[in-house]
């Protein structure tokens, strides 16, 4: 099988989702595409989406233009803390779907810790 991108990313979000089930707790995960950044925090079980916050929601969107950038993800970010903090969320493992941390997944990371969120 020859090695490609998106093989290689799957390979590393099976890996990162094993150990994460391991420990048991909330999990942040993450997804991006070029347009839009996506966020979640699942249960323990995996079973339940209990927080979300994505590039398309109307209140990211009246702050953000474009959906494809950091400061999109920022704006994800934040906004996803705030609703965890309402839900009572506090602790998450951050699973970044194998995606590198660097530029629009390190900032949403950023943005969700400096408002309350640890992992």
């Amino acid at each position: 099988m020859s090695a490609n991108k998106q093989s290689t990313r799957i390979r590393r979000r099976g890996r990162s989702r094993a150990h994460i089930r391991y420990l048991g707790e909330h999990r942040l995960c993450v997804h991006r595409t070029p347009r839009h950044v996506y966020a979640q925090i699942i249960s323990p079980d995996g079973g339940k989406t209990l927080v979300s916050a994505s590039t398309l929601d109307k209140e990211v969107r009246a702050e953000v233009g474009y959906g494809g950038n950091v400061q999109a993800a920022l704006t994800v970010g934040r906004i996803l803390a705030e609703r965890a903090q309402k839900a009572g969320i506090t602790k998450v493992a951050f699973d970044r779907s194998g995606f590198r941390f660097h530029g629009r997944i390190k900032a949403l990371a950023d943005a969700a810790r400096e408002n309350g969120m640890e992992f």
